[in-house]
């Protein structure tokens, strides 16, 4: 994830407005600089015209008569009454370049060549103040009587200018920074207030988990706005999601007596066998009384057959129970298991096959058994008449391992959404407790996978110890 999207979105907007004002005083500067640049310019460029065109009618005479004195005192009466403006140095040469006079001769010699001068000059129409140079120079030519008879160079200062210049500038930074700032503050505090529905809608869903809870009327935004419509739709949607909540819970509460009473007439018929055996061997008891060899083995077949009913009877009991804090695992859990199912088995006239490994995992029993009686009671019905059912139970690298077996066709679509599906289950029918499944698993922070090998349904179950 990018850093931009890690920043709040009630954060995010009032940077983007804060980059797009320093974007927009940027070229605002931009342009007030650039302006400000012009007038500068048109500026210097007036003055220096009108001075050099007054210096040009002036010397134009003296120059077209090579007049060195009178040149050189026309310069020194330019450059005297000008203290208090611009001029700072000023040179004449004639046509072929060579110096007549300069304000300071020791910088231009007489007869010197002016091009050594020139360095950097610009001419009177394209004059400019460039950078933060301080001073510039004007090359301009002489014209009298309609031509050409020599050149002026002229050197003035601009300090002011390119201070006022900078002035400005930095007056510019420091207003567009505090605008900057302001607008940026100001446009968080009012994204804020505008986002803050959003806001609670997220906290909401973030702090209730799977259960979030209402937004408070008095929380509510006024009005008919987006924002109010968003709080009454989370509003429905938690409603919703409570009434969802509980039929769930119902309709799994009631998959799970399904399950128990599909074993209601299989271990009805398991108990009412050996009850008819025992009737009979207390008839005999009673018959013979006399008889203590016959009362002794009367008495062995009815302590085994009053054994088997009472362990049937107990692991009913107990898969009744789903208290998690019960009892840890173990593997007589799967032995019950076994007794429990077997006349289901009998009944389908099926192969059962059981292979329980070592159980060293400190699981709650009830889930466990509940998750495995469920897949082993679909898959015997999956198997149908003379089919195959297995399970196989086992520690396997930090977590129990269930595998329940069918021969039958496979789940169906229904199924597979009832067992594996993430969200709630709309769909019905495609087998009894699958669902119960799924949330015990769930709740056991396992996983479950359905595989189709060797003709065979294959259900594994993983639950971490």
């Amino acid at each position: 994830m990018s850093l931009l999207h890690r920043i709040p979105f009630a954060l995010r907007v009032p940077l983007f407005t804060a980059g797009l004002m320093i974007l927009v005083g940027f070229l605002a500067s931009q342009q007030v600089l650039s302006m400000l640049r012009q007038v500068q310019d048109d500026r210097i460029r007036e003055l220096a015209q009108l001075q050099i065109e007054s210096l040009s009618v002036a010397l134009g005479p003296l120059v077209s008569r090579n007049d060195i004195w009178e040149v050189y005192d026309t310069l020194d009466r330019a450059a005297g009454q000008n203290e208090s403006q611009r001029l700072i140095f000023a040179a004449v040469a004639n046509e072929e370049g060579a110096v007549l006079a300069a304000t300071d001769p020791r910088r231009a010699p007489v007869d010197s060549n002016m091009a050594g001068l020139t360095k950097g000059a610009q001419a009177l129409r394209a004059l400019s103040v460039v950078g933060d140079t301080a001073e510039i120079k004007v090359l301009a030519p002489i014209v009298y009587q309609g031509r050409t008879v020599g050149k002026i160079l002229t050197e003035m200062d601009v300090s002011d200018l390119v201070a006022e210049r900078k002035s400005v500038a930095r007056v510019l930074l420091i207003g567009n920074t505090v605008a900057t700032v302001l607008l940026a503050i100001l446009g968080y505090l009012a994204m804020r207030r505008i986002l803050m529905p959003v806001i609670r809608v997220v906290a909401r869903m973030r702090d209730s988990a799977e259960a979030p809870e209402p937004i408070a009327q008095v929380d509510m935004p006024a009005g008919d706005s987006e924002m109010a419509q968003l709080a009454k739709s989370f509003n429905s949607m938690v409603g919703a999601i409570g009434a969802k909540a509980e039929a769930d819970r119902r309709l799994a509460e009631r998959e799970r007596f399904v399950s128990l009473g599909r074993l209601s007439s299989s271990l009805a018929h398991e108990i009412n066998n050996p009850l008819g055996g025992l009737l009979n061997v207390v008839d005999t008891v009673q018959k013979y009384a006399d008889r203590p060899e016959v009362v002794r083995e009367s008495a062995e077949l009815l302590k085994r057959g009053l054994g088997h009913m009472r362990d049937v009877a107990r692991a009913t009991l107990d898969l009744n129970r789903l208290d998690l804090e019960g009892a840890i695992l173990a593997a007589e859990d799967f032995q019950d298991l076994k007794l429990l199912i077997e006349p289901e088995i009998s009944r389908q006239q099926q192969r059962l096959g059981w292979e329980v490994g070592k159980i060293a995992c400190t699981l709650p029993a009830a889930p466990v058994r509940q998750i495995a009686l469920n897949l082993l009671l679909n898959a015997s019905e999956a198997a149908g008449k003379e089919g195959r059912v297995s399970l196989k139970a086992g520690h396997c690298k930090g977590r129990l391992c269930l595998e329940i077996a069918d021969t039958g066709p496979g789940l169906s679509k229904a199924a597979c959404v009832r067992l594996l599906g993430a969200g709630a289950t709309t769909t019905g029918g495609g087998g009894v407790g699958l669902r119960l499944v799924r949330d015990l698993v769930s709740q056991l922070k396992g996983s479950v996978s359905v595989d189709r090998a060797g003709g065979e349904t294959i259900i594994r179950v993983v639950l971490p110890c």
